[in-house]
């Protein structure tokens, strides 16, 4: 029997609706679909006068939307299974006993309030452990926080948590740990590098001198804010001080000037009346970082930049290995001239930088900074702040409170030591216990920071110092070395042969150079 025009152009549609859902995923929607299509294909197919009856039978009706409904579902289901297979894929975590440690990210807007707290309700909900937290602004999302949680959950729970903090939050992802954490490797990065630990700040002590003076407050933090502001390659603001600060200043500056004579070792002199004659050091005059700073580059490429207040152990350690010395603008509080508990410009231009101006000293202050990367990534630590730690005392008994022997005297060389009239004499008395400088003990004595060192270490000289310190560092295991590259002021991993033969290219051309010197001498 031929047929209508409407049934010639159903069947086409159909075609057409097949030819689509044979490029389908689905096999078992694409088999519905078919049953569907061909009871519409035979309904449209009969005589005019039956097509007329067949929609008022309400049994085909519901057998026809029976069909589509069981097609639907179908499909739902099989998205549905497809995004939990997909979900479970990729959530990543470590086993340990049972349990689950899980590396979270996800993103909280700010305009949804409870939105943390519905988040949070779900890890104490599941009994999670937070082992870490920390958060930061979200670049994708405007007034969003990102969160990074470290937590502990039963093994069996670890799905249902993911959904249930995907319900409260966005972005939802897990990652597996970093084993190799983040360090500067180019100059340009410690603009990132300004974590302060802030126990010590005016705001927060209140055993500072300042902690009662809301004038000094705001001007501690007017002038801690140029810091904040500053980048890499620009140049430091000038801080006009007052005659109250530049009084301070001249009080601890007249006092111990004449206490080095006897007291600092022959590099530190040298380099202060070379700062007198360049940098404007004076009793009269605090000292401007920028002018200091270029004299610094000329004499040993040391650079300064402008700090805040009191930064991590890491941060600014890290910083020494571009030959960047953070240093605060800002002075103690007046009430307490000879003392503060906490970095100011003090302790940074009449303590650090006159040694930073000597070219051996500076050499060991970059590989103490350089070493302090490798000692945070060995593998002998179970925990960043440990290493941090050993680090940070090695460090402290050197840079910061260490003495050495000239002409069979023992002299001052600590940045600690040179800034503070009471400990600089003190360390050279017969009171404190005093021992050969090893780097094994160094690291591992307790010291002090609101008192005097019971215990000073003495080395032999800088060299002597720096080459133990590098031995030292040599005999511990690590996933990597790195090399500082003078000419583009970085950082480079030595983690493969050829990075490793670049280096050894650019070491045998130094050499030509030193060999056709001796040659011309010669």
């Amino acid at each position: 029997m031929p047929l209508s025009s409407s049934s010639t152009s159903s069947t086409k549609g159909i075609r057409r609706a097949v030819s689509e859902l044979e490029r389908s995923d689905s096999i078992t929607v694409y088999l519905d679909c078919i049953a569907v299509l061909m009871r519409i294909w035979r309904c449209k197919a009969l005589p005019s006068n039956t097509q007329r009856d067949i929609p008022k039978s309400p049994r085909f009706l519901g057998r026809r939307q029976s069909l589509i409904e069981d097609a639907r579902k179908e499909r739902e289901a099989a998205t549905a299974a497809a995004e939990a297979a997909e979900a479970s894929e990729q959530i990543v975590f470590e086993e340990d006993g049972g349990k689950a440690l899980v590396n979270l990210f996800f993103t909280l807007t700010n305009s949804k309030t409870p939105a943390l707290s519905r988040t949070l309700k779900v890890f104490e909900t599941f009994e999670a452990k937070i082992q870490h937290l920390e958060t930061r602004p979200c670049h994708k999302l405007q007034d969003s926080l990102e969160y990074f949680v470290r937590c502990e959950v039963h093994l069996s729970d670890v799905g249902t948590l993911i959904s249930s903090i995907k319900r409260n939050a966005e972005d939802v992802k897990t990652t597996k740990e970093v084993k190799f954490h983040w360090f500067p490797k180019k100059i340009a990065d410690l603009d990132k590098c300004h974590h302060l630990v802030t126990k010590f700040d005016p705001d927060m002590d209140q055993d500072h001198p300042g902690y009662t003076d809301p004038a000094y407050r705001q001007r501690r933090k007017m002038i801690g804010d140029i810091a904040f502001r500053y980048r890499h390659g620009q140049s430091i603001p000038r801080v006009e001080y007052t005659e109250e600060e530049i009084g301070t200043w001249r009080e601890v500056y007249s006092t111990l000037r004449d206490l080095y004579i006897t007291h600092a070792c022959s590099e530190y002199l040298v380099a202060l009346r070379l700062l007198e004659r360049h940098c404007g050091y004076s009793p009269h005059n605090i000292p401007q970082l920028e002018d200091v700073s270029c004299f610094l580059k000329e004499r040993t490429g040391f650079l300064l930049r402008p700090v805040a207040g009191l930064l991590s152990a890491r941060d600014f350690l890290a910083s020494l290995a571009f030959r960047v010395f953070q240093c605060t603008q800002y002075i103690r509080h007046s009430s307490s001239p000879m003392h503060s508990p906490e970095p100011d410009c003090v302790h940074e231009l009449l303590g650090h930088v006159p040694m930073l101006a000597d070219r051996t000293f500076a050499q060991f202050s970059q590989v103490s900074g350089r070493r302090h990367d490798l000692i945070f990534h060995a593998d002998i630590y179970a925990t960043l702040s440990l290493a941090t730690c050993f680090s940070h005392q090695l460090y402290w008994f050197t840079v910061e409170y260490g003495l050495c022997k000239q002409n069979g005297e023992v002299r001052a060389y600590g940045a600690g030591l040179l800034s503070s009239y009471g400990e600089l004499v003190h360390s050279l008395s017969d009171e404190p216990e005093t021992r050969q400088f090893e780097p094994e003990a160094a690291a591992v004595q307790p010291y002090q920071d609101q008192t005097y060192q019971p215990v000073y270490f003495v080395s032999e000289s800088f060299v002597d110092a720096k080459e133990k310190f590098r031995e030292y560092v040599s005999g511990i295991k690590r996933p990597f070395s790195v090399k500082f590259d003078p000419y583009t002021s970085s950082v480079e991993v030595l983690d493969n042969p050829l990075k490793i033969q670049g280096g050894l290219e650019g070491l045998k051309d130094e050499l030509k150079i030193l060999t056709d010197a001796l040659s011309v001498l010669s």
